[in-house]
C-alpha cells in the first residue's frame, strides 16, 4: 500500500459483485483494497486483523444485516445494496453510513462516490477547520456534488496522454487491460492505470473484470455502450 492511500474493506455476499467493487476501488488513485469479505463473520475477522479507512457494505448478508456491521465499526462506511426499504435506508444512515448507493449502478457512480469521499477526507485532514470547510466536506459526500467533483479531477489531469489512452481503448475491438494500453501507446503501466481510473470516474470508460481459471480477476476497460 502506498503512502496516503485509503484502505477499503469490501463486503458483499456475491463474490463476483464483491470482486467487481474491489476492482473499481483499486483502479482509483489513492485507494487500495485491504480485504474482501462475503459474510458478517468474515468481515468482522478482517477488522480484527487490520485497520481500514472505509467499508463498502451490502445490506443482505447470509449471516445478518450489513447495517449491523456499520453500527459496530469505528471507521467510515457506505452502503452498496439493492435494499430500498425506507426503514433500511434510515437505519443505515442512523448507524453511521456516509452514503447509500442502490444496485444496480454504473461503475462511474461508485467511482464518483469514492472521489467525493477522498475529497471529504482531505478536507477533514486538518486538525481544525471552519464552517466553510465543514460545508465543503459534507457537500463532497452528496450525489449532486459528485459530477462536478469528478469533472474537476478530470480537468486536473487533462493531457494529450489521457486522450491517447481514451483513443486506444475506443479503437480496440475488445476490452483492454492497463498493461495492453501501456504497450499500445508506449507509456508505463502505472501511468496508463492512472488515466484509465480517471476516465472511469468521469464516465468516459467502463471497467469490468475478466475471470481466469486461477488467481485474481484482471481489470479490463472498454468504451461505454
Amino acid at each position: 500500500m502506498g503512502r496516503g492511500e485509503l484502505k477499503v474493506l469490501v463486503v458483499d455476499d456475491d463474490f463476483r459483485v464483491a470482486n467487481m467493487h474491489a476492482g473499481i476501488v483499486s483502479a482509483l488513485p489513492g485507494f487500495t483494497v485491504g480485504a474482501v469479505a462475503n459474510t458478517l463473520a468474515a468481515a468482522r475477522a478482517e477488522i480484527e486483523r487490520a485497520a481500514f479507512d472505509l467499508a463498502l457494505v451490502d445490506v443482505y448478508l447470509p449471516d445478518g444485516s450489513g447495517v449491523e456491521l456499520v453500527r459496530e465499526i469505528r471507521f467510515d462506511a457506505m452502503m452498496l445494496t439493492a435494499a430500498t426499504e425506507s426503514e433500511t435506508v434510515r437505519g443505515a444512515l442512523a448507524a453511521g453510513a456516509l452514503g447509500y448507493l442502490v444496485k444496480p449502478f454504473d461503475h462511474a457512480a461508485l467511482a464518483a462516490r469514492l472521489a467525493g469521499y477522498a475529497r471529504y477526507r482531505r478536507i477533514l485532514s486538518a486538525p481544525e477547520i471552519g464552517a466553510a470547510e465543514v460545508d465543503a466536506a459534507l457537500l463532497a459526500l452528496r450525489p449532486s456534488a459528485l459530477p462536478s467533483s469528478a469533472a474537476s479531477q478530470a480537468a486536473a489531469v487533462a493531457s494529450p496522454t489521457k486522450d491517447l489512452v481514451l483513443q486506444a481503448v475506443q479503437r480496440a475491438t475488445a476490452p483492454m487491460s492497463a498493461a495492453q494500453v501501456s504497450a499500445a501507446i508506449g507509456i508505463s503501466r502505472a501511468t496508463a492505470q492512472r488515466y484509465l481510473a480517471t476516465l472511469v470516474a468521469t464516465g468516459g470508460l467502463r471497467m469490468q473484470l475478466r475471470y481466469g481459471s486461477t488467481g485474481r480477476p484482471e481489470q479490463e476497460y472498454s468504451a461505454p455502450v
